[in-house]
This record gives C-alpha cells, structure tokens and sequence, in this order.
C-alpha cells in the first residue's frame, strides 16, 4: 500500500465545519472522507462534495477527500484519482483485493485518520461488517448501521420484515410467515428459514401454492443473476439449480409474478434520530436483462394517491429497523389493478441517484455526510426547503437556518411538488444483429455537448 504525499486540513477549513455541525445540531463533524469506490461512484461523489462544500463554506475543499488507486487506475489516470485531495495505492485484481477488502478499508481509514468512510455502491457497499468494523475504530460509516444493513439488504428478510411494517408483498413463499416488529432488526433463524425453498421439490410446491408464472430468486443476487422466470412443474426442474449454481450459498425463495407491472420506487434518507424524509419517486420500468435502462422521476403512472402510499410505507419500512442514510425501497405496481407490493429495499446510494437530486432539489452524497455528522433532517436547509420551510439562500444559508429553524414533524410535512421531469438513460455499447449483447471496436470520435442541466459520466476502455 503506497501513500501519496498527505494535504492536511487547514484551521478554516476545521473550524467551518466544526461551527456548521454545532450550528445544526449535530455531534461528529466530518472533516475528510475515504472514498471506498472508484469509476462513476468516487467520480460522483466527488464533484458532489465539491459542489456542496463551495455552496455551504465558500471552500470547495473544506472537506477533504481521500481516494483508493489500484495499478490499473493509476495506469489509466482514472479522474477520481485527479479529483482527490490524496490518493493511497492498493493492490490490484479482483475487488476482494481492493474497494470491497473490509480490512484494507479499514486500515486505510485509520491510517490517513478520516473522519468518514463512504461506500458507494457495490463493491463493499452492503456488507455488514465493514460498518461494525469502523465503529470499533470510531470512524463513521456513511451508511446504514449492519444491523439495518443485514437486515433489509437481504431480499428474503426485507420482505419478512416489509409484511410486519404492513408493507403489501406479492404471494411468495414466506407469505405465511410472522415476525413480531421487536424482532426485525435479527430475525431469528427457525423463522427466516420458513420462508426459504433449499430443494427441487419444496421450490415446485412452493410455486403451486404462490401460482404460475413464479419467479426463482438468489436472496444475495443482483444484476441479472440468481434469478428465473419458471411456467411450469418441469421448468423448475430444470432451472433451480442454476439460480443456486450463480449465486453459491445464497438462500432462495419464490415469488408470485406480477403481469403488466411497472418497477417504481420510493429514495429515502434518514438521520439517526428517527426522522424518515421521502424524497419523491422514480419509475425504472425499462429494462432488459433485469438491468435498469432508462430510470425517470417522478412516477407519472400512477395517481398521486398511490404515489403518496408508496412513500409512507417506504418510510413505515425504514423506521422499523431505525435505518440511517440513503435508501432506495422498490416497489411493483399494477397497472390492471392499481395494487402495489414491495420489492425489496437497497441500503445504500444508487447509481440512479441524480434523478431525484433533480427533481428534488438536494444533493444526495452530500445530504449522507450531513446526516453522518448526526444532524436531524428537519435542520438541514435542504431538507427544510423540500418541505416548504423557511430557508436561506447561497453562501451561509444554514447560519440563517439556525437561527430561526424549528422542528417539524416529517410524518405530517408536504413535500413541495417536484422541479420538472427527470430521465437517465444507461449507454452501452451493444450489436443489434447478435441479439443486442455487449460488443466492441474502435471509437473514432467523442463529442460531448456540456450543458448545465445535464450530467453524463462515459468511460472508455482502450
């Protein structure tokens, strides 16, 4: 592990933070963060700190950044190696090597002494123990507790606990079964096996009771993986053992295939005090290969009655388990019928973030540090001007908020309607004549019109 030369913080940078975090209420300034991520994600974050740090303390770098480099990124001059204040090297190959290595993590954090880790998504971003491991150093995690983590990252857990905060969920397997409320942050495991299919036979008598056509689903997959659509006895047969065989180790279970559904879902954050803030919705219902292709908000499919249950059992959901952080709760909803049912909850930012940050006006990776630092949502002047409550503007705004800013109950608050229509587009480069698989060949040219209301990130592998 190499270390480049360390910028320290200087006495302005300490002190801004330290007055903002007093100033609203919270308990652990962050003054630097580790970036456990690279590509898009540190990319991301980055330009988003940077951004709110300049707005909120005039300093794009009041807080500083630290960012992990393998030899292939630094081969590459990968852009968050560029962004950040300081950059350690770490090995190379797999990211068990690197950005999802919980013990390297946790040693870089120690070693260049930050206040914070963020996680990003995917690579260590839902493992529980990279939370237990910080807190024992007293280093934040910009997340979830893992016991929220464990709890709602696991798709057959979420939903247990998702019937017990009275959230709908289509006829699945553990549709039978209860969990009393005080056991949804560890559910124990007679009751979280009741809900699970370990053979051949009980996953094709688990799809007669749920119905045809049933979905074969990995508890731990993701991405198109440990995932079959099944019709019939015979199907079942035939393709159980391949959910199993893509996601080794993994419980499964069975869920009731909803037709003519659209895939919404609902972006949460929550602070460490209880207050649970829905922060407008998105619909994701393009896909292909169970990836998401185009992501838009708000959700124009449904009325605003249904958009607004949506949000409320999201919310009813999180407080549960007391989660903390960014979340993202999805849902299926009927088009015949109007009927909604959970899907499962991601504990942590998702690449398809910047919709809502559109819509609703709030910088997502920076609202994850300010709640890190332990300030409650009603304080932050983001959130205040989402609810339609007194705000500053520009530089300074949160000294204004502190000193007039009272406390409002989010469960009774009006969101303000949101800014326009949002829509992300995934672009890859694909052959339509081989049944549109990812292809590749020589790029001749790359023209990228900046504009200030579009944001794009491209990367290209020579």
């Amino acid at each position: 592990m190499v270390e480049s030369d360390q910028i320290n913080g200087t006495p302005n940078r300490m002190s801004s933070v330290e007055e903002f975090c007093k100033a609203l209420g919270g308990d652990s300034p962050i003054h630097s963060v580790l970036v456990a991520n690279n590509g898009m994600a540190a990319v991301k974050f980055m330009r988003s700190i940077r951004t709110w740090a300049l707005e909120t303390f005039g300093n794009e770098k009041a807080i500083l950044l630290v960012a992990m480099a393998t030899p292939e990124d630094l081969r590459i001059n990968a852009e968050h190696i560029r962004i950040a204040d300081q950059f350690l090297e770490v090995p190379g190959g797999t990211n068990n090597n690197n950005y999802a290595n919980v013990q390297l993590i946790v040693e870089i954090a120690e070693r260049t002494r930050v206040s914070a880790v963020w996680p990003g998504w995917g690579h260590a971003s839902e493992n529980p123990e990279l939370p237990d491991a910080l807190m024992e150093k007293g280093i934040i995690f910009l997340g979830p507790p893992s016991a929220a983590m464990g709890a709602l990252g696991d798709k057959i857990g979420s939903s247990l606990i998702a019937q017990a905060a009275g959230v709908p969920t289509l006829p699945w397997s553990g549709s039978h079964v209860k969990v009393p409320q005080e056991t949804c942050h560890s559910i124990p495991e007679e009751i979280y096996k009741k809900a699970c299919v370990s053979t051949t036979d009980e996953a094709v008598a688990s799809c007669q009771v749920v119905g045809y056509p049933a979905m074969i689903k990995a508890s731990w997959g993701g991405g198109g993986k440990g995932i079959r659509k099944v019709h019939n006895d015979d199907e079942v047969r035939a393709l159980f053992k391949q959910v199993q065989g893509e996601v080794p180790g993994s419980p499964i279970f069975i869920m009731k295939v909803a037709s003519q559904s659209r895939h919404l879902e609902v972006q949460l954050l929550c602070d460490k005090h209880g207050n649970v803030a829905a922060l407008h919705s998105r619909d994701c219902s393009v896909q292909r290969r169970h990836q998401k292709i185009i992501e838009e908000g708000p959700i124009t499919v449904a009325p605003p009655e249904t958009i607004k249950e949506l949000e409320q059992a999201a919310r009813r959901l999180a407080k549960c388990v007391q989660y903390q952080g960014a979340a993202t709760v999805e849902y299926l909803y009927s088009m015949e019928t109007g009927e909604y049912y959970f899907l499962e909850l991601n504990p942590r930012l998702q690449v398809e973030h910047p919709v809502t940050e559109w819509i609703a006006e709030i910088n997502l990776p920076a609202s994850q540090v300010v709640v890190g630092m332990g300030i409650p949502l009603y304080n932050i002047p983001e959130i205040r001007r989402f609810y339609g409550i007194e705000h500053g503007g520009g530089y300074h705004a949160w000294k204004e908020i502190s000193a007039v800013a009272t406390k409002f109950d989010l469960d009774k608050a009006q969101s303000v309607k949101p800014k326009g229509h949002c829509v992300a587009v995934r672009v890859t480069s694909e052959d339509p004549d081989d049944g549109f698989k990812p292809t590749s060949g020589r790029v001749e040219e790359l023209n990228f019109k900046s504009k200030p209301n579009v944001w794009a990130y491209f990367s290209v592998k020579p």
